[in-house]
């Protein structure tokens, strides 16, 4: 099945716990992490979100932004891809304010088109100048790093790999998973093509799909197939392992390897805030931008998910492994946008979608 077939009909849900007259009311649940005072009078005001960010994750901080703020927020929740390509389906016509993506890719895609507005220099300041667009249209909010998860019991250390390129080797027949239509995976195959040029990159995956390497639909269902021993190997997010683990305990029996400093591999993707070009409420659009880059939002992402915090000088969460390999500074990802459909093709012509 093709995935680029755009989603036509996403359901809107609002986010609404602002407060009225003499009533006062307070968050519960992972909510109240992020904000624990009385909710705020309602502004009157209504923000409409494109979120490729789960809801589990980013709905609490939605709904501590609108309690704190008093401003309403509407949400459409889909994957980022999907949500991309209806904003470039429906332009300017769109109820979008804000679009937030897992990768930078989408939102590449969606400048490419003129279909973003720049986002205030205030806002933008917010996060350090390698994390946001040099054009000012997205600024990234939490890192993810790429690793390959492997089964304890099934794979020795000195077995190993150094490089994503060892992957290609005999010694890894039908034993490496991959996410190929992740959104993380498309934009890491992305800078793969840039940093190593498309015949390289489209020859690893050819090379990989060659060797046995299997097809799961994302990392969370690869880092679960590794702790059971279904596959002894993947290329995830480093996230996913640790919350595997943490709700599994020894019964989960696999953990993340990093590749070598610089290799393409460890590659760290960026998850991104923007405004649409149509929108009609800038104010209240990069409020929330700003929110989601504050010091409670971005202490509640990393020790909630274990990504790593990209502003408000918040530290990575204790069990975080120190940043060392390629980092997000390296890359040039507002030149990615265009690559962005090319990766979509590259993979699918992969054949890997079969295995």
């Amino acid at each position: 099945m093709r995935f680029r077939t755009v989603i036509s009909a996403f359901a809107l849900t609002l986010v609404a716990v602002a407060c009225s007259g003499d009533e006062t009311r307070s968050l519960e649940g992972a909510a109240a992490q992020v904000f624990a005072g009385e909710c705020a009078a309602g502004s009157g005001s209504t923000v409409t979100v494109y979120s490729g960010r789960s809801e589990n994750l980013i709905g609490p901080i939605l709904e501590a932004f609108a309690c704190e703020t008093g401003t309403e927020v509407a949400v459409r929740w889909g994957s980022s891809t999907d949500l991309a390509l209806l904003l470039a389906e429906e332009g300017d016509r769109t109820a979008a304010d804000v679009f937030l993506s897992r990768s930078p890719g989408p939102v590449g895609f969606l400048e490419s088109r003129g279909l973003l507005g720049t986002i205030e220099a205030d806002v933008l300041a917010l996060s350090a100048a390698e994390n946001r667009s040099a054009s000012g249209t997205w600024v990234g909010f939490s890192g993810r790093k790429r690793v390959l998860v492997h089964n304890l019991d099934e794979v020795l250390p000195g077995d190993l790999p150094r490089s994503v390129f060892d992957l290609t080797d005999e010694r890894y027949r039908d034993r490496v998973a991959i996410p190929a239509t992740n959104g993380s995976f498309l934009d890491w195959f992305t800078v793969f093509r840039d940093l190593h040029g498309t015949d390289v990159a489209t020859r690893w995956l050819d090379d990989m799909v060659a060797n046995g390497a299997r097809y799961y639909p994302n990392n969370r269902s690869i880092v679960e197939a590794a702790g059971r021993g279904e596959i002894d190997m993947g290329l995830v997010n480093h996230y996913y392992q640790y919350q595997e683990a943490a709700a599994a305990g020894d019964g989960h029996r696999a953990a993340n390897h990093d590749f070598d400093d610089n290799d393409i591999g460890s590659l760290l993707i960026i998850t991104a805030a923007t405004v649409t070009s149509g929108s009609e409420n800038l104010q209240a659009a990069n409020e929330l931008i700003a929110y989601l880059l504050s010091e409670p939002v971005q202490r509640y992402l990393t020790t909630e998910t274990l990504e790593y915090p990209l502003a408000a000088g918040v530290a990575p969460d204790q069990v975080l492994p120190p940043l060392k390999a390629l980092e997000i500074g390296t890359v040039d990802f507002d030149a990615l946008g265009g690559g962005f459909e090319e990766s979509i093709a590259i993979v699918e012509a992969s054949g890997i979608l079969n295995e």
